[in-house]
């Protein structure tokens, strides 16, 4: 086994007096891939500066390998002092050590080096700042959010790079996707406390699911013990009391170990105020273009959005996406060809850029929009207290300034603001951004539950296939093309990311581009029998396989089975594992021969 390069042992930290971090513990071995997990506040960041030397605990040890390069990327990186961004990205390096791989990455990353700092935006400066630790070729990188503000050629780069590289990676991120491509240990922190999974974030969330379930069955167990103890207290044999002096004790100590338990942070509850139903077409673009000066941001696009649809748009940043919403949504008037709405439409908007929160009011006026202790959510009013628990804010953080929340706090509170209201239409632009993995999970099935209409922009791979149902994909200058699926299928019938397809576009006059969306079409393959044949049985397997995780559903739904009868409740767990991993492949499969059929009848 590789020696470690940095490790922490029985690390505690309190804020306050209230403790965040409770004995936690972290190696990092060379070539280590691991992926630091928890909920939002739970300590990661924390926990990364502790390692990365910004942080002293208040307890606990420190130890770096003799000669180790640790490099580590902050949230919000700071280039104040610097003349561009090249002097930045170069200010990590050792005096012999490459100063032109700075500059590569740099351009790798869309920047020349010539940036003033002071003019950067937020994707512009965490381009910057992983040039900077990049750039060293460090022995262990620990970064934080690294995808945050990145688009998606971006972060499909970074995801590139960083596989390739030899140094040991700590990684901090919300994006499923990512984590699951590169990492190979898992450490999740939970209430102060670190456990260690060897295996990398695909596994991490059914092995969590597993403790939490485990644990809450030692939590009764331990309940039920405590009763039994008491009762003896109560109306035991009085006698013999010396000898039976253990026992009470005993019984304090549960008593002290049940009052010590800290439970697990509860869960976002979100419910979605549904408007009226609108009218079957909600959008519809004929002939559309739109540019600014000489940049051209869609050219000649027509698009017709039904109710029911989830539409996703993809691009690399300054594609014009935000642009493309607008003009979806009538906010912004096209140069050429026209845009109508649908009968009946309520809009709710979700802004990337959180610019519809005043930083100087409070979370509860921003709640209840300064008017009284109620929210109606709905069509039916709520306590404000009630409904900031649901987004799990405490109840003493309702006079709390917008502008001292977290980003993650900031997210939950602009979801709170948005479902409240009556809709039809969901337009969320990045709504993603600086949710935890739990607030995502719950936000993604409410989307997929919800009969209204989204419109959605988002770089997270793993939301856009878990939501859209069709992707409008950025193609070149002013040229845009609607994909039946998710970011995955989109990926599998163009052949690549979101990235314009430069070589077709070089090699070929500019009239082959009108052409070229027919190209997938002529070497798609006519159905087979066997396809045919399983397009007509794949909906009954499907079927079956729903039965059956219903089956195991319900007999891991009585609490007593654990102790009842392990084998069963084993058996339970792994079978509904495998029928979901059968159901995720069926169902798959037959998405893509129903689209394939659907393109060659068509």
């Amino acid at each position: 086994m590789a020696a470690p390069l940095l490790v922490l042992q029985d690390i505690q930290l309190s804020f306050g007096g209230r403790p965040l971090i409770e004995g936690a513990e972290l190696s990092v071995a060379e070539g280590e891939r691991l992926c630091l997990v928890g909920r939002n506040g739970s300590g990661k960041s924390t926990l990364l500066k502790i390692a990365a030397g910004l942080i002293e605990a208040d307890r606990g040890t420190r130890v770096v390998h003799q000669g180790a390069v640790i490099r580590y990327l902050p949230q919000e990186p700071d280039l104040a002092g610097y003349p561009t961004t090249l002097a930045y990205a170069e200010g990590d390096i050792a005096p012999d050590g490459d100063r032109h791989r700075a500059r590569l990455l740099l351009e790798a990353l869309g920047l020349t080096g010539q940036e003033e700092p002071a003019r950067l935006s937020g994707g512009e400066a965490r381009r910057a700042a992983l040039a900077r630790v990049l750039a060293p070729q460090p022995d262990v990188l620990l970064l934080d959010e690294p995808t945050n503000h990145l688009d998606l050629p971006a972060i499909e780069w970074l995801e590139a790079e960083l596989g390739s590289l030899r140094s040991a990676i700590v990684l901090i991120s919300h994006d499923r996707r990512f984590l699951q491509s590169l990492s190979r240990s898992t450490l999740w922190l939970d209430r102060g406390r670190t456990r260690h999974l060897d295996q990398g974030f695909s596994g991490f969330e059914e092995w969590r699911d597993r403790v939490l379930e485990e644990e809450e069955l030692d939590r009764h167990k331990l309940d039920r013990k405590i009763v039994a103890e008491q009762d003896w207290l109560r109306y035991g044999v009085t006698a013999r009391r010396k000898r039976n002096q253990g026992r009470l004790r005993a019984l304090m100590g549960l008593r002290t170990e049940r009052r010590e338990q800290r439970r697990a942070v509860g869960d976002v509850r979100m419910t979605l105020s549904e408007g009226e139903t609108s009218g079957r077409l909600v959008a519809e673009m004929e002939g559309v273009s739109k540019g600014f000066g000489d940049r051209v941001i869609v050219r000649d696009l027509s698009l017709k959005l039904r109710r029911g649809d989830r539409l996703a748009i993809v691009g690399p940043n300054g594609a014009g996406k935000t642009t493309l919403l607008s003009l979806l949504t009538g906010e912004l008037a096209p140069d050429a060809g026209s845009v109508r709405l649908g009968a009946n439409v309520q809009m709710v908007t979700l802004d990337q850029r959180r610019q519809s929160l005043d930083p100087a009011t409070t979370l509860k006026d921003a709640l209840t929009g300064g008017g009284g202790d109620m929210v109606t959510v709905g069509g039916r009013a709520r306590h404000f207290a009630g409904y900031m628990q649901d987004f799990l804010f405490q109840p003493e953080q309702a006079r709390t300034p917008v502008s001292s929340l977290s980003g993650g706090e900031r997210g939950r509170l602009l979801l709170a603001r948005a479902l409240a209201l009556p809709s039809n239409l969901l337009v969320l632009d990045e709504p993603t951004n600086d949710l935890d993995l739990e607030t995502l999970d719950l936000l993604q099935e409410m989307l997929g539950d919800y009969p209204g209409t989204v419109l959605l922009v988002s770089h997270d791979r793993d939301f856009l296939d878990r939501v859209a149902t069709s992707i409008l994909a950025y193609e070149g200058p002013g040229q845009w093309t609607e994909y039946a699926g998710g970011y995955s299928d989109m990926v599998s019938q163009r052949g690549s990311g979101v990235e314009a397809r430069k070589p077709e576009r070089t090699e070929k006059p500019r009239p082959a581009a009108k052409v070229e969306p027919a190209e997938p079409r002529a070497r798609k393959p006519r159905l087979g029998f066997a396809e045919r044949r399983a397009l007509e049985t794949l909906p009954k397997r499907m079927a079956e396989l729903e039965a059956a995780i219903a089956r195991h559903q319900a007999a891991l739904a009585d609490p007593g089975l654990y102790a009842r009868d392990r084998a069963r409740f084993d058996a339970a767990t792994a079978g509904i594992g495998t029928a979901q991993a059968e159901l995720a492949a069926a169902e798959e499969e037959w998405l893509r021969l129903e689209m394939l059929r659907e393109e060659i009848e068509g």
